[in-house]
């Protein structure tokens, strides 16, 4: 069974040889860009570039995967947000909505794929599926429809309408939604074999769960029910009060933090849906010793994970050291 094969298997909840360590989230640290001269920002936008750092994040780390982009301003940027392109340990970041007053403007460019760094990612992708030789899963990741729509209007009018203007706030999602679809299947076609689709705003930190029932999760559905693949939902922070919530939205895995209990979750959840996670990426890779990052990982394991992964994008300041104890973690537990 290769990597492939086992981390196919493994996001459909079949029997695997040994769980696979794989990132569905950030990737890339300041390490890998010193080793492999592919750096930040630059290798935001530049396909080559991109799929070096993403490589080597299996070459030189053993991570199980390749993924790429590095942020989730790819499709905001290609829908009229303005980005900030960061430094090499910082992360793109949107600083200017195209909709802040409302969604009577809202249009969808008819040539969406050829803009922005669109075309470096599908270029990055078509790289990196020949070098991987359907041996190594390519793993694209996007903004989910939530964190696109309050990026096109920002979260603080995001979040008013949610309350105030729930005819508009159900626009600007339906319209995030179609743009996602579209940006999805892209991805698939450019040669990713799982699409992995962060969507911090859904976070109960920031939305009722009662709204994620009833208005959130029905866009998520639709989401996923209109791409041709795979794919994996990343909600930050504890989402226990919406886990079940998640496993209904039609994704075939959800990734989640180290707030979760694993043991508690795959309780919950049966074989629903699989679970990729939840090794923290501030407290035990970032900021953890190689010890730490076993005794954290192998508790993940014990606990029933499916993928054993950071259970949120890898900081850039991340030692190469720590996400390699990760994959030694694996190995032992298997020894």
């Amino acid at each position: 069974m290769n990597m492939k094969e086992r981390f196919m298997k493994a996001l459909k909840g079949e029997e695997v040889d040994k769980v696979p360590v794989v990132s569905v989230t950030q990737t890339a640290v300041v390490e890998l860009m010193d080793i492999t001269g592919a750096a930040w920002p630059e290798a935001h936008s530049d396909a080559q570039l991109m799929a070096d750092l993403a490589y080597a994040s299996y070459a030189e780390c053993g991570l199980e995967g390749v993924r790429i982009p590095y942020c989730l301003t790819v499709l905001a940027e290609a829908l009229g947000c303005e980005i900030n392109m960061g430094k090499k340990n910082r992360q793109p970041s949107v600083i200017a909505h195209p909709y802040p007053k409302g969604v009577d403007d809202l249009k969808m460019p008819e040539n969406l794929l050829e803009l922005g760094r669109i075309p470096a990612v599908h270029g990055a992708l078509r790289i990196l599926k020949e070098k991987a030789a359907d041996e190594i899963p390519v793993i694209a990741g996007m903004e989910g429809p939530v964190t696109l729509a309050s990026d096109l209007a920002s979260v603080k009018k995001f979040m008013k309408w949610s309350i105030k203007a729930p005819e508009d706030f159900q626009t600007l999602l339906d319209f995030a939604c179609d743009a996602c679809i579209v940006y999805a299947n892209s991805l698939l076609d450019a040669g990713a074999d799982v699409v992995s689709v962060p969507d911090p705003v859904a976070s109960p930190d920031l939305m009722a769960p009662d709204t994620f029932d009833n208005i959130l999760k029905p866009v998520l559905q639709r989401f996923a029910d209109n791409v041709n693949g795979p794919m994996v939902l990343h909600i930050c922070g504890n989402v226990t009060p919406i886990l079940k919530m998640m496993a209904d939205c039609h994704f075939e895995s959800l990734s989640i933090e180290e707030k979760v209990n694993i043991a508690d979750a795959k309780a919950s959840l049966g074989k629903s849906v699989s679970i990729c996670g939840n090794v923290s990426s501030p407290f035990t890779l970032l900021s953890g010793d190689e010890a730490k990052v076993k005794a954290d990982s192998r508790k993940a394991l014990e606990d029933g994970i499916d993928v054993l992964a950071p259970g949120c994008g890898i900081a850039p300041d991340t030692p190469v050291a720590n996400i390699k104890a990760m994959v030694a973690a694996r190995d032992e537990y298997y020894a």
